[in-house]
């Protein structure tokens, strides 16, 4: 595969989705295939395990290469998944979400005998679902079983959910919302 090639994917996978193209020749098909997948992999919009089925036929090529082109638009902004580094294990993470569903339970049984303290209760419950969605993300970005596309759109979520500075500083939500503790 040549340089030529290599810039040809990157020209195919950056043009707006839905751009049509020439059906490659037979001839030319594995090598573009190839170029394609390589470039793909190294933007982080194909994970390898796709690569068995994504951009394997040939008459696919249009549909296929609408996906990576509206996966390439979806994930421009988004972290790459080197950025998992800063996060906490999964093991971590899924205890945590654990403490998270149980203090949740806990609220809202306290809901039902603690009828003065509803307000107060349920706004400890909606930042309690809150900071779940965020340790929902990081255990989703986590979790080396998802494709690359899944996990690197799970850091997206969480570093507009969490801030920029935040997120590029490591500094991780609570669990669940210390607020409620102090009172």
């Amino acid at each position: 595969m040549s340089a030529s090639d290599l810039i040809l994917a990157a020209t195919l996978l950056a043009a707006p989705v839905g751009t049509p193209e020439t059906l490659p020749s037979e001839d030319h098909w594995p090598t573009l295939r190839a170029a394609l997948h390589q470039v793909a992999m190294a933007w982080e919009i194909l994970d390898e395990r796709e690569t068995r089925y994504l951009l394997y036929n040939r008459e696919d090529f249009q549909a296929d290469l609408n996906l990576l082109r509206t996966r390439y638009r979806d994930l421009a902004d988004a972290p790459q998944l080197a950025e998992c580094q800063r996060l906490p294990d999964r093991h971590t993470v899924n205890e945590l979400i654990r403490f998270n569903r149980a203090y949740r339970q806990h609220l809202e049984e306290r809901q039902a005998w603690e009828l003065d303290r509803a307000d107060l209760l349920r706004e400890a419950l909606q930042e309690t679902d809150r900071l779940y969605r965020q340790w929902d993300a990081i255990r989703d970005a986590q979790c080396d079983f998802y494709y690359v596309t899944v996990r690197r759109a799970a850091l997206k979520r969480l570093r507009d959910a969490i801030g920029e500075e935040a997120f590029a500083t490591g500094r991780m939500p609570p669990y669940v919302p210390l607020w409620a503790f102090q009172r």
